[in-house]
C-alpha cells in the first residue's frame, strides 16, 4: 500500500516505517521488500524509515499501521495520541486474553486503547503482490468519521486502485475476518478433490454464517454483498496466492497445522482467530458450522474426511 501511495499521480509524500532497523536497512539498499515482494522494485519517491516512531507523526497527514492483528493493540497505543487520522489494513480477530470471553475487531481495539482517534479501516479483495504490481484492484475505506473516509480516498484512489467509502466498519471488518476463516474450509475442500460444486456450496453457505455473525456484532446485510464481503470471500477461498486457501490444501495433503504454517513464511491470520470467531459466534447465538469444523480442524479434534462426513450430515433446512 505505501508502493501505490508513492506512485498515486497526485506525488504524495510517502514513508514506509519499519520496526526492524535491519529489515529497513536491507530494502533501502535493494529498493524492494525481497522478504515478501521479491522482483518488485520501490518508486522512487518511498522513503524508507526505522527507529522512533514519533518523529514521522508530526509531519504526517494520514497514518497507516500495516501490521498483523497480534501487533495492533500495542502499536495503536503507541499512536494513541496522533492527531491526523489513522487506518490499519489487518483483518481478523485479536486472540481471546486471559480473562476475556472472546477476542475484539481492530475498531473494539480502538475504542479500548485510543478512543480519541479518528480511525478507519482500508479492506477489501485485494493480495499485497498485485497491489504492488499495480494491477486493477477495488477496497473499501470503512470508518464511522466521513474525513477518515474521504482522506484514504484521496490518498489511494487512482487509475489501478479504486477505493469506495462506507461508514460500516463493523460490517467491513467482519468480512475481513471471517473469510479467512472460511478459505481454510474452501482449501480443504480443493485439497480432497471434492469438485466444483462443493466449493461453490462452501462459499455461499459461509457467506450466509459470515452475514449472521455481522449482523449479529451491528453490521448491514448488504455490506457483505460488496467487496469486503463476498469480495474478499471469493479472492481468498479461490486464489492461489491466498495463505488462508493454502493452509486448507496442506491440512488435505495430510500436514499437520504447524507444518502447515512454518511453510507458509507468512501469517496467516484465519488460523489465529477462528477460535474467536466462533467464539463471538457462540456467546450472540449464531450459528456457524463450518467455522466450528475448521476450528475443530485446526485443534486436531477432526481429520478432514470426518469434517465433511459431518457437514454432509446435518438436517435440511430452509435455505
Amino acid at each position: 500500500m505505501a508502493m501505490s501511495a508513492a506512485a498515486h499521480p497526485a506525488g504524495h509524500t510517502v514513508a514506509l516505517w519499519a520496526r526492524d532497523a535491519a529489515q529497513a536497512t536491507a530494502m533501502q539498499a535493494a529498493r524492494e521488500n525481497a522478504r515478501y515482494l521479491a522482483g518488485v522494485p520501490f518508486p522512487a519517491s518511498l522513503r524508507i524509515a526505522s527507529g522512533g516512531l514519533a518523529a514521522l507523526l508530526g509531519d504526517a497527514e494520514l497514518v497507516v499501521l500495516g501490521t498483523p492483528m497480534a501487533a495492533l493493540r500495542t502499536l495503536l497505543a503507541e499512536v494513541r495520541d496522533c492527531r491526523v487520522p489513522v487506518a490499519w489494513l489487518c483483518k481478523g480477530f485479536e486472540a481471546q486474553a486471559e480473562g476475556q470471553p472472546w477476542g475484539l475487531l481492530a475498531h473494539e481495539i480502538r475504542a479500548q486503547v485510543a478512543p480519541q482517534l479518528r480511525a478507519g479501516v482500508l479492506s477489501g479483495p485485494s493480495f499485497a503482490l498485485e497491489v504492488a504490481r499495480g494491477q486493477p484492484t477495488a477496497l473499501v475505506a470503512a470508518s464511522e468519521h466521513a474525513e477518515v473516509r474521504q482522506l484514504l480516498v484521496q490518498a489511494f484512489h487512482s487509475p489501478h486502485l479504486r477505493v469506495y467509502a462506507n461508514d460500516d466498519i463493523a460490517g467491513v471488518e467482519v468480512g475481513g475476518a471471517v473469510k479467512n476463516v472460511l478459505a481454510i474450509a474452501t482449501g480443504l475442500c480443493d485439497g480432497l478433490q471434492l469438485g466444483l460444486n462443493a466449493r461453490a456450496a462452501l462459499i455461499t453457505r459461509g457467506l450466509a454464517e459470515m452475514t449472521r455473525l455481522g449482523l449479529a456484532l451491528g453490521a448491514r446485510a448488504d455490506t457483505f454483498m460488496g467487496l469486503s464481503g463476498l469480495g474478499d470471500l471469493v479472492l481468498t477461498a479461490t486464489g492461489d496466492l491466498s495463505r488462508n486457501r493454502r493452509v486448507g490444501l496442506l491440512l488435505a495433503q495430510g500436514h499437520t497445522l504447524a507444518q502447515a504454517v512454518e511453510s507458509l513464511g507468512h501469517v496467516a491470520e484465519g488460523v489465529y482467530c477462528a477460535r474467536t470467531v466462533v467464539a463471538r459466534a457462540r456467546g450472540l447465538g449464531v450459528e456457524m458450522p463450518l467455522a466450528e469444523t475448521v476450528v475443530e480442524l485446526l485443534d486436531g479434534r477432526l481429520q478432514a474426511p470426518a469434517a465433511l462426513q459431518r457437514l454432509m450430515a446435518r438436517d435440511p433446512r430452509g435455505e
